[in-house]
């Protein structure tokens, strides 16, 4: 196993659970225009292939400012509901972003807008443990290319052979591939029947994470008694 020396974290769905909230968003904006947004249409079109369920509306015949208003309210939508939501942050992520701490250099790289984003992380408490934040209004190209990644190794000062990632999403794991990382995937009730072929690994639970980024980690201690069964 090697050593690594950098951890890039996707955000949405890793450490923060609010895909469900963003999957609600959009399934009631297109509900009154007869689009009954499932699950595995929200996967699919938003966290495989990146393009949205904008393309069923102008396939209704339905103009582009129409998509430009929704898209707009979304945005509001999401960050009201950001706001209602409580105790955002995964359960179990504090512990293992703690224990990885003393050891690696650690930041975040996210397809979310900086709005969204401090919304999110008002209250986790989970942001002193990272060196940097990439929101998307800071690099090029958004998952699955590889930008955001490209940008993070340089912030870590690291190369990729040294890194990995952390990701929830297969245009996550592609991106994260696509920059020459190593990535670690885990799992969630949205992406449970996704392969996720290329991954380093896909992990069950957040202790089975910690226990995963441990063995790369040299020195690095157990996670306050929850990764015992892992190591």
């Amino acid at each position: 196993m090697k050593t690594i020396q950098g951890v890039l974290w996707d955000n949405d769905g890793v450490l923060v659970d609010t895909e469900q909230l963003f999957y609600e968003c959009n399934r009631d904006l297109l509900l009154p225009y007869g689009i009954d947004l499932t699950p595995k249409q929200f996967f699919d079109w938003f966290l495989d292939n990146n393009y949205g369920a904008w393309h069923v509306l102008l396939g209704q015949g339905h103009g582009i400012k129409l998509v430009d208003r929704l898209r707009a309210e979304r945005k509001q939508l999401f960050g009201a509901r950001l706001r209602q939501a409580r105790r955002l942050a995964m359960p179990g992520i504090a512990p293992v972003l703690a224990a990885l701490r003393p050891h690696v250099a650690m930041g975040v790289v996210t397809s979310a807008y900086a709005q969204h984003f401090d919304i999110s992380h008002a209250a986790t408490g989970l942001l002193p443990h990272f060196d940097f934040v990439l929101t998307r209004e800071m690099y090029g190209d958004s998952k699955p290319a590889p930008d955001g990644y490209r940008l993070g190794l340089q912030r870590l000062g690291l190369d990729a052979a040294h890194c990995v990632a952390v990701e929830d999403s297969p245009r996550g794991l592609r991106a994260a591939n696509a920059a020459g990382l190593e990535c670690i995937v885990l799992r969630n009730h949205m992406n449970r029947g996704y392969a996720f072929d290329g991954a380093f690994c896909v992990v069950e639970s957040v202790a089975e994470l910690g226990a995963v980024l441990a063995s790369f980690v040299p020195g690095m201690a157990p996670v306050r008694g929850q990764l015992e069964a892992f190591l």
